[in-house]
């Protein structure tokens, strides 16, 4: 039986698609514009922590120089045998040992902080462009006092919204997990350190005040060497101190910039393994925003690490300050040398069994250099080029690596309002 057209009718109707709830949608869109102000509030609170954070570090670093100063002078004092005793000189060391781990710790919550404000301040821009998408989808009109919504071009190349939100509601679980993670890692990896390093130098001190207290009463005249040799201990507990305070946070990048603080880095880095790190700096650096500057750093610090670990017989870095700064890092090994075969120049006129012969030993001798040359390579460990990687990314500056692996390219848009660097040449090269 044939349907009829009412039939035909309420069958069209019936496999039609339900319209879309429009309350869902203007629900969503407010769900994140609430989003976005909770992380812009969690902004301003970071912001207020790393002043903060900033004012106790220089306190923290004030004493500590202060305790640098006591100790040296008690040194002095106990070895010209004008005063002072081998019990003060612990508590000295102990004392600094003391303020520099707070001074340390402070310094790297303060990168800890930076980092988690620019995550926090990219997914409020993320979240409040959907939340402007979402309303103009569903009608509703732009929220005054918001500023504007991003071009196409601006959202393709990532350019922060210009934006004021309201305060709203706490950050979402999932970026709180991840910054805790963060903060813990960093708080049990700088534990490490402290344990393994300066406590342990500390407790040889203490041990070592004790054999001097007791020979000062037996025996003084043996005393004088122990005296010696605790005041060398204190000495290079200060020096493995300082190592680590600079791998944490190191104050000569905020005093000079950049460039000193590389060229020390390398030097101390390559002197750690035995290897002279070629470091060089073309044209006239200049000073960058305090987030590149430590970015930058921190990637090519933890890179440097990674292939002096690898103990190769080469490392290089090169930075180009034009219009863009340049900078390559590369390490290797000196290749095993290929003996130059004995062939007949190329184009001679030989029989064509014996030229075939020669063309195919010269294409040995090429696979035996390439060979050669690629087993002097010294790769980038993966684990350091994800985080290279990774900080490129945040910061949005290019990096890549070369040469399979051995050699880091980064490429960085310098601000126009950079100032040139006033350091003169004989104090960076110190």
């Amino acid at each position: 039986m044939a349907a009829t057209k009412s039939d035909s009718v309420a069958l069209a109707t019936t496999d039609a698609p339900p319209e879309a709830d429009p309350t869902s949608g203007v629900e969503f869109a407010l769900r994140l514009q609430a989003e976005a102000a909770a992380v812009m509030a969690e902004v301003e609170e970071i912001e207020l922590l790393i002043n903060q954070a900033k004012t106790e570090s220089a306190r923290h670093e004030t004493r500590r120089q202060a305790a640098n100063d006591k100790l040296l002078m008690a040194a002095e004092k106990l070895a010209a045998g004008a005063g002072g005793s081998p019990k003060e000189l612990t508590e000295l060391a102990n004392q600094l040992v003391a303020v520099g781990r707070k001074a340390a710790l402070m310094e790297a919550q303060i990168d800890l902080l930076e980092g988690k404000r620019r995550s926090a301040t990219r997914l409020a821009d993320a979240t409040k462009a959907h939340a402007d998408e979402a309303r103009a989808f569903v009608g509703l009109p732009a929220k005054a006092g918001q500023g504007r919504t991003r071009t196409a071009e601006e959202a393709a190349a990532g350019t922060p919204l210009d934006v004021s939100l309201e305060q709203g509601a706490p950050m979402p679980p999932g970026v709180s997990r991840m910054i805790l993670t963060a903060q813990e890692d960093m708080r049990r990896e700088i534990a490490r350190q402290m344990h393994d390093g300066p406590a342990q130098s500390l407790t040889n001190i203490v041990l070592q005040a004790q054999i001097v207290e007791r020979l000062l009463a037996k025996d003084p005249d043996k005393a004088t060497g122990e005296v010696h040799q605790l005041i060398a201990m204190v000495q290079r507990t200060l020096d493995a101190t300082k190592t680590f305070i600079f791998d944490v946070r190191p104050m000569v990048l905020d005093d000079l910039g950049l460039v000193p603080t590389l060229r020390r880095a390398s030097r101390d880095r390559g002197r750690r393994v035995g290897i002279a790190v070629d470091f060089e700096s073309v044209g006239v650096d200049r000073r960058l925003p305090v987030d590149l500057e430590s970015g930058l750093f921190r990637m090519l610090d933890d890179a440097l690490a990674a292939h002096t670990a690898a103990r190769p017989d080469t490392v290089s870095l090169h930075l180009d300050w034009g219009e863009q700064l340049v900078i390559e890092l590369t390490a290797g090994r000196r290749p095993v040398p290929v003996p130059d075969p004995d062939l007949p120049a190329e184009g001679a006129d030989l029989p064509p069994a014996l030229a075939d012969m020669v063309a195919e030993r010269r294409r040995a001798y090429d696979d035996a250099v390439e060979a050669a040359r690629v087993a002097a390579l010294s790769r980038l460990p993966e684990q350091a080029w994800r985080e290279v990687a990774s900080r490129a990314r945040i910061l949005g500056i290019h990096a890549e690596m070369l040469d399979d692996g051995a050699r880091l390219h980064i490429e960085v848009e310098l601000p126009e309002d950079a100032p040139a660097s006033a350091v003169a040449p004989e104090a960076a090269a110190s």
